[in-house]
């Protein structure tokens, strides 16, 4: 089930974030005219994947760091979201699909490392 929602976010990564008339482009989360709003998805799929490989490895202080970079990810996602989908100069663009399917499956993955899949000790012991 993590893998299904990190492809996800890997999908929406691509996926158009927002058109701009203005410019007559759309910006994804690889391309933004003249760079101006960085490149977010770096920073998303690095988190995301820190939070994946911590969710298969049963250590106590792993979990804790995909719930460290899970909660940055839903952060970072929320801080995309609003800079992407707001208003400048007067112009406000349109919000795409890839915008919201990135912040649903950051939150996402932040309520997987919030519930993980562990062992427990009293079955382990049976």
């Amino acid at each position: 089930m993590t893998l299904g929602v990190f492809a996800l976010l890997c999908m929406s990564c691509f996926l158009p974030w927002s058109y701009h008339a203005d410019v007559d482009k759309y910006f994804t989360g690889f391309f933004s005219e003249k760079n101006i709003y960085g490149k977010p998805a770096k920073m998303l799929l690095s988190l995301g994947s820190i939070t994946v490989v911590c969710a298969f490895i049963h250590l106590l202080w792993l979990k804790r760091l995909a719930l460290l970079a899970s909660g940055l990810t839903v952060a970072y996602a929320i801080k995309n979201f609003l800079l992407f989908g707001s208003c400048y100069l007067g112009y406000c663009p349109e919000k795409e699909i890839g915008l919201y399917l990135m912040l649903i499956s950051s939150l996402l993955l932040f309520a997987m490392a919030f519930f993980p899949e562990g062992y427990d000790k009293k079955k382990q012991a049976e």
